[in-house]
């Protein structure tokens, strides 16, 4: 099936793997891109010389086109930027905008800028700047979100701007991928769905809790960084939002220093990241330190298992999802249903 996107960046099918940490690793987005989807190495958890390690163990595994995730107001995102030129990666992929910069160094080394927005103001403001396409996440998208719904923000960015969009947020087969078509849109983009397949390394003791939620199982709380952010419903979740804001304090401390070893971030790197998702939204300096919170405790389950211990990030399509096929089993299954639904659309004409 070929569109905007697919021209763009040189894929089969219009679906993007969703770059998410701890994730969204060499294994499962080689096997998305063999699948004819892009996929996207999620880096901001990632050491810089971890990254080049990834992007090279990806490309070892795939001929096929991929990108990376990054964090544009990350202290060493120039140094990411440099490894993605270097490597001849094809996609670079953002959770927050980068700045026309930056766009403007990956443009000139012939990389396809794709920044995600949760917000029409934001996809005028990236594609004013050059950026090739943008990824679209509504409301019921995982991880941190918005309150839009996708059904009602994707036709708004549709129709402000010129450039290829991706729709993400609630997608999950088929019937999704016609209808995101349906509104303007030239793909979709899947985190929680890519997450649920065999191809994934998260442990089989939290993809079974994935499995088994319902979508009154999916919460949006501010307990874990004091930011919207979507995710499974467990005790932990339920722990923060009564913790005390001293005791909060106290594990984000203690976060914050295991995720700079982990990191490789220097104290000087990681208030400068802090001071990045402070600016424009009004957070308090507690929940700045609370930010730390989210890539440890996200670790806890995607990487230790611990469903106890961790949070799990997720799309309230993980109420819907029930198997864990292959990479390769759902992008053909998807891109089946998608043929199946248009033809019954054509004839029903």
């Amino acid at each position: 099936m070929e569109t905007a996107l697919t021209r763009l960046v040189g894929v089969r099918c219009p679906i993007v793997q969703s770059g998410m940490g701890w994730v969204a690793g060499p294994r499962l987005v080689s096997a998305a891109a063999n699948a004819g989807a892009l996929g996207v190495l999620g880096s901001a958890t990632m050491t810089v010389d971890g990254l080049r390690e990834a992007v090279r163990e990806v490309r070892s595994r795939t001929d096929a086109p991929f990108g990376v995730n990054l964090r544009a107001d990350a202290a060493d995102a120039g140094d990411r930027v440099r490894i993605l030129i270097d490597e001849g990666v094809r996609v670079a992929s953002f959770a927050l905008a980068p700045s026309r910069e930056l766009i403007a160094v990956l443009k000139e080394a012939g990389v396809v800028v794709i920044p995600s927005v949760g917000a029409r103001r934001h996809a005028e403001k990236v594609a004013a700047w050059g950026a090739d396409a943008v990824v679209v996440q509504g409301g019921e998208g995982g991880g941190h979100t918005g309150e839009v719904a996708t059904s009602v923000l994707l036709p708004q960015v549709v129709d402000a701007v010129d450039i290829p969009v991706v729709a993400a947020g609630g997608f999950f087969d088929g019937r999704g991928l016609v209808a995101a078509l349906a509104y303007g849109a030239a793909g979709v983009a899947m985190g929680t769905r890519f997450l649920l397949t065999s191809d994934s390394t998260v442990p089989d003791a939290v993809k079974a809790r994935y499995l088994a939620a319902t979508v009154r199982d999916v919460t949006v709380t501010r307990a874990v960084d004091g930011l919207p952010h979507r995710m499974l419903r467990t005790d932990l979740v339920t722990a923060l939002e009564d913790a005390g804001r001293v005791r909060a304090l106290l594990h984000a401390v203690r976060r914050a220093t295991a995720f700079r070893r982990l990191s490789g971030l220097t104290r000087r790197q990681l208030v400068h990241d802090g001071l990045a998702l402070r600016h424009g939204k009004e957070l308090s300096w507690s929940q700045v330190l609370l930010a730390a919170n989210t890539p440890m405790l996200l670790r806890s389950a995607m990487v230790d298992g611990r469903t106890d211990l961790g949070v799990m990030a997720a799309g309230q399509v993980a109420g819907v999802i029930d198997d864990l096929p292959s990479c390769a089993e759902l992008v053909e299954r998807i891109m089946r249903e998608a043929a199946e639904v248009r033809d019954r659309l054509t004839i029903t004409r």
